[in-house]
């Protein structure tokens, strides 16, 4: 894995870091290559209870698609008559945004500073999404010619809204911290001296907890997105018994009887 992206697992809890501050954590090719191997790793690795996506550096999370590798690879493309260089959305921005939002664990983003474009869909596909006041998101994808990618079309809009969604995608602007708060897509807004330790104390405890009703409450969140009621109930149903059969449900049972606090296994 390449030192642009860090994975460490402590206690069931994988921590992913951006590493590019210098560059404020574009994507080049490297990165992104890391990153897909780091969040699929974390994704089907047995010890990893809860992933913590962020970033190093002040000033941003990620600001999307590196424009300076970018212009020459597309310059390379047309010297070759190919269109190579957009082969990046199929071969590292979907797996990123998939298994971020379709891990059987709760993923939660410590967002530092600026997300924009495809740093914004990766917050996104998060769970959960610790901000600080400092920090800020741009879809930015019109304002370089190019439309959504890594999840945006589906994950803003059912935070935000189909109309604000249009608004933001049409006219890309900068959204503060405290917007994002107020919009819905910031679930915790701390001070920027705090935002590390807060982020990690949502992701631990989170990684402490029962995996696999998350597991079950993440995937029943994304199925009810596009289904009837009545098929959702009959999910609910399916994910119910498959978390009532588990360890950690009868643990706390037992732990409530008892008057106790629970400790999970995550199985």
């Amino acid at each position: 894995m390449a030192d642009t992206v860090l994975y460490e697992v402590s206690d069931g809890l994988a921590t992913i870091t951006l590493n590019r501050p210098e560059a404020m954590n574009a994507m080049n090719v490297a990165t992104k290559v890391a990153l897909r191997d780091a969040v699929e790793t974390a994704a089907t690795d047995p010890a990893v209870r809860a992933v913590l996506l962020t970033a190093a550096g002040d000033r941003a999370f990620c600001v999307g698609q590196d424009l300076k590798e970018h212009v020459g690879l597309l310059m390379a493309d047309q010297e070759s008559g190919t269109s190579e260089t957009m082969n990046t959305v199929r071969d590292h921005y979907n797996p990123i945004t998939t298994a971020l939002a379709g891990m059987a664990k709760p993923v939660v983003a410590g967002v530092n500073g600026v997300a924009a474009g495809a740093g914004f869909g990766f917050a996104l596909a998060a769970d959960f999404r610790v901000v600080a006041e400092t920090a800020s998101f741009n879809t930015a994808f019109a304002g370089v010619a190019l439309t959504a990618d890594s999840g945006v079309s589906w994950t803003l809009p059912r935070l935000i809204g189909a109309s604000r969604a249009s608004d933001l995608l049409l006219f890309p602007r900068t959204i503060s911290a405290r917007e994002a708060y107020e919009l819905g897509i910031a679930n915790r807004l701390v001070p920027a001296a705090d935002l590390a330790a807060e982020a990690e104390e949502v992701a631990r405890k989170l990684a402490a907890g029962p995996t696999v009703a998350y597991a079950a409450l993440k995937e029943s969140l994304a199925f009810g997105a596009g289904h009837s009621l009545t098929e959702a109930l009959e999910k609910e149903e399916e994910l119910q018994t498959r978390a009532g059969a588990s360890e950690d449900h009868t643990i706390a049972v037992r732990a409530f009887v008892a008057k106790e606090k629970p400790t999970y296994l995550g199985r």
